[in-house]
């Protein structure tokens, strides 16, 4: 295949993955309200994955701590992927499995909202994170693809893309998350 069959076909396969999207609408929103919900009453965002999910949990923590498009307050946020010395003590001395599950036992209120994307939704460090903050009480999320894996039976609210393709769901994934923090920041 030439090269610019190659980027037809992602962009195919793009587009009808982001037009599939359309009966997760309801479930964007209800998470959206949640975010808001979460934030008025003075709890946080807590955000992990893996890999690409963990570039994009960042990302998202990032839109909601600084700004997504207009001028506000910062909104709290944080993104579980970041600290090195956590990351690594953590995996070292309780194994890659707890690299989040530690953090939200540690960070996690009630008051808060914890967001794992998994492209499986089978990943076992966001799995063991979304069973400790259902043990402390906070709303979960899963963004997810294929059938939700894990993830889905776990979380109150489950994003599951319509694509079993990892770069599609991630994809996917990035714009759900743009338009959870336009949500957050309507008035």
């Amino acid at each position: 295949m030439n090269p610019v069959d190659t980027l037809r076909q992602a962009f195919s396969e793009h587009q009808a993955v982001i037009s599939a999207l359309e009966p997760l609408l309801p479930t964007i929103a209800q998470v959206a309200q949640e975010m808001r919900t979460c934030l008025a009453r003075g709890g946080k965002i807590l955000l992990m994955g893996n890999g690409g999910s963990a570039a994009d949990s960042q990302h998202i923590a990032a839109e909601i701590v600084g700004r997504y498009k207009k001028e506000r307050r910062g909104l709290p946020a944080i993104a579980l992927t970041t600290d090195t010395s956590i990351l690594t003590s953590v995996g070292n001395d309780y194994g890659f499995d707890f690299i989040f599950s530690r953090q939200v036992e540690a960070l996690c209120t009630p008051a808060d909202l914890v967001i794992g994307f998994s492209t499986s939704g089978n990943s076992k460090n966001v799995v063991r994170a979304i069973e400790t903050a259902l043990e402390i009480g906070a709303v979960t999320v899963s963004m997810t693809g294929g059938t939700g894996g894990k993830l889905a039976e776990l979380c109150k609210f489950n994003l599951v893309m319509p694509s079993s393709d990892t770069p599609r769901i991630q994809e996917a994934h990035i714009l759900i998350g743009h338009s959870l923090c336009d949500l957050v920041e309507a008035d």
